[in-house]
């Protein structure tokens, strides 16, 4: 019985033994991590995530490598400028492993060489800048510090995705300047925009008085056009009337004469009466002398183109009384006198 209890020991010592070994040699990675595996301290390969099975005591987990992206901060730092300004700047980079083997066997401290070597090329690339292309290009500074760290790492199986300064100070009294600079600039510009607005608006008033300028001599020229045609419509109207009336004459006709010298008569009266110069006017005004006239005169027309319209013998021809016309008037004269 001593026997068989000792040997029952014994087995399942054995097998705790080997269950053991079992879980010695299964190692579960987990996703986005890689672990490399070394047979008596040498690599051999790199385990994938997952279940994997390595051979216990033979071999070994060397490194457990986080192939996520991952961040880096860089410190600030001072920087010198090309143009001997000196500011302050910090940054970010952003890096992933691609090779598990090469980033845990071909560098130590794989953290710290990367911030040391982005810290280095952000001097370098920054240094070689003026003061003012260092302020407006930030993104070429970007793109170069890329490129220089990536090709700087890519033996380390590491690839930097970004590379972003975050902050650059320069000194106060630079930045006091560049205030001062910036307000001149802007009042520089709001005085051109002004006298720009200035400008516009007289060369707007000087083409609106020509464009009013021409429409007035146009207005005028056509004002003046049409009274030019109107004094020739009149002209030809009032040579259509003389027209008219000679004929009537011609033909013997006294009406159309006493009508003709009526109306010279009459206007003679009313261009003297609106003469400014005239103070006293003197002259038969009444119907009956102004009738007598045009009778006289029909009488003289009647002696020359006789009662037909033919001329009269002179020997037959009598003179016509003269008309009777009324005394004047002296407007002074008291009431009543002649």
């Amino acid at each position: 019985m001593r026997m068989f209890v000792g040997l029952d020991i014994v087995v399942i010592a054995l097998v705790i033994l080997i269950i053991l070994v079992l879980l010695a040699g299964v190692k579960t990675v987990p996703q986005g991590f890689r672990f490399t595996v070394e047979r008596f301290g040498r690599y051999t390969r790199t385990l994938e995530p997952g279940l994997n099975i390595i051979t216990p005591f033979i071999e070994r987990i060397g490194a457990k490598m986080n192939v996520m992206e991952q961040v880096l901060d860089v410190p600030t730092q001072e920087v010198i400028t090309k143009d001997n300004a000196t500011v302050a700047a910090d940054g970010v980079a952003f890096y992933q492993v691609l090779n598990a083997a090469e980033a845990a066997y071909q560098v130590a401290n794989l953290e710290n060489a990367i911030l040391n070597l982005t810290m280095t090329n952000i001097r370098s690339v920054m240094g070689s800048m003026d003061l003012d292309e260092l302020l407006s290009n930030r993104e070429v500074i970007n793109d170069r510090l890329l490129r220089v760290v990536d090709e700087a790492v890519r033996p380390w199986g590491i690839k930097v995705t970004r590379v972003e300064i975050k902050d650059i100070q320069p000194p106060k009294d630079l930045v006091d300047a560049m205030a001062r600079q910036m307000k001149a600039e802007r009042d520089r510009r709001a005085q051109v925009l002004e006298a720009e607005g200035f400008r516009n608006a007289q060369i707007l008033r000087a083409e609106g008085a020509k464009q009013a300028a021409i429409l007035e001599a146009e207005g005028q020229r056509e004002a003046a056009f049409r009274d030019a045609e109107a004094r020739e419509r009149l002209a030809e109207a009032e040579a259509k009337a003389t027209r008219m009336v000679s004929e009537a004459i011609s033909a013997g006709d006294m009406n159309a004469i006493n009508y003709f010298v009526a109306q010279k008569y009459t206007e003679a009266l009313a261009s003297i009466g609106t003469a400014t110069n005239s103070k006293v006017v003197l002259m038969p005004m009444e119907a009956s002398s102004l009738i007598g006239s045009l009778g006289g005169i029909g009488a003289i027309a009647r002696d020359v183109f006789g009662e037909n319209g033919k001329p009269a013998s002179p020997a037959k021809s009598e003179r016509p009384a003269p008309p009777r016309s009324t005394p004047p008037v002296n407007p002074f004269s008291p009431a009543g006198e002649s």
